[in-house]
């Protein structure tokens, strides 16, 4: 059977790498609007009503924008923006997040993608959590650094871009100081949290790629877990998942550095568990593609589930 789908905002970073994905595949139809009327209501209305599946690839208020416009029913709308991502009636689309978020996809028509950042705080946390390892109040922080590409076309204009103003020959750099990213509102809501987690991410001179660290003071934590008793539970969480991989101790004991692109232009996201036994110390990791598993990755997987595809189809 063939479906049809429509990527609105294909020109974008992550709508080019869900093109990418897509136009091999013999299961899929690519429906296309005349360039020349790419911003014109009535023309997008017609495709995204068209479609079988829709992905928004758009800012947010343009999705929300793009999401009014669909009339049928049968249309499954994937938002790759950050608008609806805590809103009711959408399904977070995150299929790992626990043993029901899969189907729950499958059955619904609204789904939200998630975040790069959150994709990979969230595999890490949100089974400790559920393990009762790490308190739903506890103050959870955490450090990230992505490509990039992540940040759109000014962040990508910035490195890239020698006429922009905002061109930087920064090697590294902080961000989101004023500690108002917008993707924390989903990090605490998916992850069941109290309070919403400190976040402090950065964005170095490469185009893709991430790692996601969340540090651990165990001695502190109510139950003073070990290590091996965090790495059980990420390892139980994980271990039918076809995408998400946790390395085992003794491989990260023996892990010397990360490099942030390792799993570029892959569906997949590797958990490490690298700790201190002597000082109740852990710092938890996950590496991933931010336009990967961080983005074009999620939403065909996410296509897949909401189409009754096998789901790693394309991945």
């Amino acid at each position: 059977m063939t479906h049809t789908v429509f990527i609105d905002g294909e020109a974008g970073t992550t709508g080019l790498q869900i093109r990418e994905r897509l136009e091999k595949r013999a299961d899929i139809t690519l429906l296309q609007i005349d360039p020349a009327r790419r911003k014109d209501p009535a023309a997008r209305a017609e495709a995204l009503n068209s479609a079988d599946a829709a992905i928004l690839c758009l800012p947010d208020d343009a999705a929300r924008e793009a999401a009014s416009l669909v009339a049928n029913p049968r249309t499954v709308l994937i938002d790759a923006s950050t608008a609806h991502r805590v809103a009711p009636g959408w399904a977070y689309g995150f299929p790992e997040l626990s043993k029901t978020q899969r189907g729950l996809i499958a059955s619904s028509k609204r789904i939200s993608n998630p975040g790069c950042y959150p994709t990979g705080f969230l595999a890490l946390v949100r089974p400790l959590v559920d393990a009762g390892l790490v308190p739903a109040d506890w103050p959870l922080t955490l450090n990230a650094v992505s490509g990039y590409s992540g940040g759109g076309k000014a962040m990508i204009a910035e490195f890239e871009d020698e006429a922009s103003p905002s061109f930087t020959r920064a090697p590294f750099r902080i961000y989101a100081m004023n500690l108002a990213h917008k993707h924390v509102p989903e990090m605490q809501k998916h992850a069941g949290l109290t309070h919403p987690p400190l976040f402090a991410p950065a964005v170095g001179r490469y185009a893709q790629g991430m790692i996601v660290e969340v540090p651990l003071q165990l001695f502190a934590l109510p139950q003073k877990p070990t290590p091996a008793a965090l790495h059980a539970a990420l390892a139980a969480a994980y271990a039918d998942e076809r995408f998400i991989t946790v390395a085992g101790l003794a491989d990260a004991a023996n892990v010397k550095t990360l490099d942030p692109e390792g799993l570029n232009g892959t569906n997949r996201m590797t958990l490490y568990v690298f700790a201190n036994a002597e000082t109740g110390q852990a710092r938890l990791v996950a590496l991933l593609d931010n336009l990967g598993k961080g983005a074009s990755g999620a939403a065909v997987q996410n296509m897949n589930l909401a189409l009754g595809i096998d789901e790693g189809a394309g991945l």
